[in-house]
């Protein structure tokens, strides 16, 4: 027993960094990235024998296999998963601190890619476009509204850098910050016969209903329809506010929009919009970012400049 205890009690070997190439952990964000070994050597500029050595290394260094094959690319592990935020955050700490590494708005000629649901795209496209474009002349912005479901692998992998939607991740790999919050009106047709009765939530209920369909990431409606109750009067699914206010305006359908949108669509179409009394009437509009990139100064730049100016957003 005595023996056992001995062995037990025995100090772990520790851990000492020199005993690493940390030039693999380039490697290992570059292919966690691409998601191909060829496209990750471009990025490097070094050959694909180079990149699968340092991958090969990188699996006996993490004791993973980290990448599987997966069609005419490679697929990450959970474990490479795990790895990726640290080891990018890690990187960016150190990159911030080498010569000529920081970000000047005036100068830098940076890709920055942001998506934007529907509506909030044709509220804050154009208004990010010229405040960027005023402070950071050269940087190449670039926008589009998403309809992408994979959007968080997206933010994960920097396909997109910034995710800006009433959609709050329930996932602590995400950051966000609170841009400002809508007021939400009830739409109808101008000619609606029943606009006096709608002040309640059983007169609601019973209209027929349209809706941005449940399956677009940060469907505006989504969080309205969730009840089976509310499921049963939906009759139309429109890709945009713009058409189910579209379809409003023409029947007897109702639907729910934030008072920015539908106040400058009641100057082309027959609609009425009436204040929403009998539930929460306010969403919350998020600018969303994975984790990995807290640490990069053209984040942190874009993400203070857009939170200086959400007064005016």
């Amino acid at each position: 027993m005595s023996e056992i205890i001995s062995e037990q009690a025995q100090p772990c070997e520790e851990v000492q960094l020199r005993d690493f190439d940390l030039n693999l952990l380039t490697v290992f964000d570059a292919v966690m990235q691409a998601q191909n070994i060829t496209r990750a050597a471009e990025s490097l500029g070094m050959s694909q024998p180079a990149v699968s050595n340092a991958v090969a290394r990188l699996k006996m260094m993490f004791n993973d296999e980290l990448f599987v094959r997966y069609g005419r690319g490679i697929q990450p592990t959970v474990r490479a998963r795990q790895l990726f935020g640290p080891v990018r955050q890690a990187l960016q700490l150190v990159l911030n601190e080498l010569p000529g590494a920081g970000f000047e708005p005036a100068t830098s000629d940076r890709m920055l890619s942001l998506s934007i649901s529907s509506p909030l795209d044709i509220r804050l496209a154009p208004k990010i476009y010229n405040v960027v474009a005023e402070h950071a002349p050269n940087v190449q912005l670039r926008l589009n509204s998403c309809l992408d479901n994979n959007i968080e692998h997206q933010l994960r992998y920097q396909d997109v850098e910034f995710f800006i939607s009433y959609k709050e991740f329930d996932n602590n790999a995400f950051c966000s910050d609170v841009l400002f919050q809508d007021e939400v009106v009830l739409v109808c047709s101008s000619s609606h016969p029943r606009t006096r009765s709608l002040n309640n939530r059983e007169m609601y209920l019973k209209e027929c209903h349209a809706v941005v369909n449940f399956a677009q990431v940060g469907s505006f409606s989504a969080e309205f329809y969730s009840t089976t109750e509310a499921r049963r009067t939906i009759v139309y699914q429109a890709n945009d506010l713009s058409s189910a206010m579209n379809i409003v305006s023409q029947t007897e359908m109702v639907t729910l929009a934030p008072r920015w949108l539908a106040s400058e669509y009641m100057q082309m179409l027959n609609i009425t919009l009436l204040p929403v009394t009998w539930m929460e009437n306010t969403m919350k509009c998020y600018l969303t970012w994975h984790k990995s990139a807290d640490k990069d100064r053209a984040h942190q730049w874009l993400r203070t400049l857009l939170n200086h100016c959400k007064s005016s957003l």
